[in-house]
């Protein structure tokens, strides 16, 4: 338990950390978390609990966020690239029947996405599909996505890019005529809606990140979150070592059946427990990243209307000062409320200004930026190197203009407008310059 005196102390020391903007002096990051002592209160009392593997703070985590979410399951994992990997090898299970995927199965996503997303399909054997997105938007062409179906498709996976929501509708329809998974990557966009409705209350499987540059933080863990149970109980079966026992951490005979079972070619009465039913993974996090987590969910609606607040903001000083005039500005998709992540632009053909010398421009001025991803992730040196088996969409032409366009600066709660004014003011330097 920790004691009054250790609280302040707490207090004291979160305090210290905070200093004052100074423009061309301190530095704007691209990302950052925003917390207080409440995440180390809540982290230390774990750590005296002595349970620092998966125990009762994620426990507490998975029904609060279910809570939180309306949402049946969640799973628990320790990181993005684990989530999309889980989420992608559950629907290879035997017990999905005729819709498990299969080696060499098609599963189609955009080019323009992180490696996380893909990486997944190639890592199950499965062959990715790429198809382009819209600029503007920085979604899926809904007309290419139809393109992309073929006997083979299986599956879907998409991220809803930089807080937007892709276009729900069309997509459901999709999936629906062609019996096809989708798998929603909502890294970017926990709390955006789409027609009135959270856009992880969709559809099949869900993924939500945790990293410190997203909405809320646990270092570097993320969930899965599904309301179909075959799903979730798969999907914890690869993340629990591989193992047919669903019994929490630290109980066991939950099923009041743990020596009564027979299983491949083991002998009778073997332990439950070490019955292994899949070629899987430990993918759990620890009961400390789950604390930080319950003290960060109570700030949660702070951080997203601060992210919208910010959002607003750069947009409404951008076209006051004419900027929209040299850079293509963000949209939401039709019928979205998104919750904003990043502030993304992307420069207009026309314009003389060069993105990689506007980017060591702020970067010197210590304004931090980065890139859409990886661009068109097929012209990543890992991908020509290692990937022999897809298939593309036509010819990914907006996938490149990201490519050698785009780029996005932050809207993160910490940023105050003095932060927001001086990035505009150094932007809009580099324009009259030229």
């Amino acid at each position: 338990m920790i004691t009054d005196d250790m609280k302040l102390l707490i207090k004291k020391l979160i305090e210290s950390r905070n200093s004052d903007f100074v423009p061309w002096s301190s530095i704007i990051p691209v990302s950052g978390k925003v917390f207080d002592e409440k995440e180390l209160e809540y982290m230390i009392e774990s750590v005296l609990d002595c349970h620092w593997t998966e125990w009762k703070w994620n426990e507490k985590f998975e029904q609060d966020l279910a809570a939180f979410l309306w949402i049946k399951n969640v799973i628990t994992v320790n990181s993005w690239s684990s989530a999309n990997l889980l989420a992608l090898t559950a629907l290879t299970a035997k017990e999905l029947w005729d819709r498990q995927l299969k080696d060499w199965d098609e599963v189609i996503t955009v080019a323009s996405g992180f490696p996380t997303t893909i990486n997944p399909i190639i890592q199950n054997w499965l062959i990715p599909v790429f198809v382009d997105v819209e600029l503007w938007t920085y979604e899926v062409d809904i007309e290419e996505l139809k393109k992309a179906i073929s006997p083979k498709t299986k599956a879907i996976i998409f991220a809803h890019t930089l807080w937007n929501a892709f276009n729900l509708d069309e997509i459901i329809k999709i999936c629906k005529e062609n019996n096809l998974w989708l798998i929603e990557d909502n890294c970017d966009a926990l709390w955006t809606m789409y027609n009135g409705k959270y856009t992880w209350t969709f559809w099949d499987i869900w993924t939500l990140s945790f990293y410190p540059a997203h909405h809320i933080t646990m270092g570097e863990w993320w969930a899965l979150i599904t309301n179909n149970p075959l799903l979730a109980k798969i999907i914890r079966s690869f993340r629990d070592r591989w193992r047919d026992c669903r019994c929490k951490t630290w109980t066991d005979n939950s099923c009041n059946n743990r020596f009564k079972r027979k299983s491949g070619n083991l002998p009778e009465w073997f332990d439950h427990k070490y019955i292994y039913s899949r070629i899987g993974y430990n993918l759990k996090i620890t009961d400390m990243q789950a604390a930080l987590w319950v003290a960060q969910l109570e700030k949660l609606s702070w951080f997203i209307q601060k992210r919208k607040d910010n959002f607003k903001y750069l947009y409404t000083k951008f076209i006051e000062n004419w900027l929209d005039r040299y850079f293509i500005m963000p949209q939401a998709t039709k019928n979205s409320d998104p919750s904003r992540f990043w502030f993304i632009l992307s420069v207009k053909e026309w314009s003389w200004i060069n993105r990689e010398e506007l980017m060591q421009f702020l970067n010197i001025n210590k304004i931090g930026t980065r890139l859409l991803f990886a661009g068109n992730y097929i012209k990543q040196p890992a991908f020509i190197d290692y990937v022999k088996n897809y298939r593309v969409v036509w010819d990914l032409k907006n996938s490149d203009y990201i490519m050698n366009h785009t780029f996005w600066i932050w809207v993160y709660p910490w940023l105050t407008e003095e932060h927001l004014n001086y990035i505009v003011l150094k932007i809009k330097e580099f324009v009259d310059a030229k």
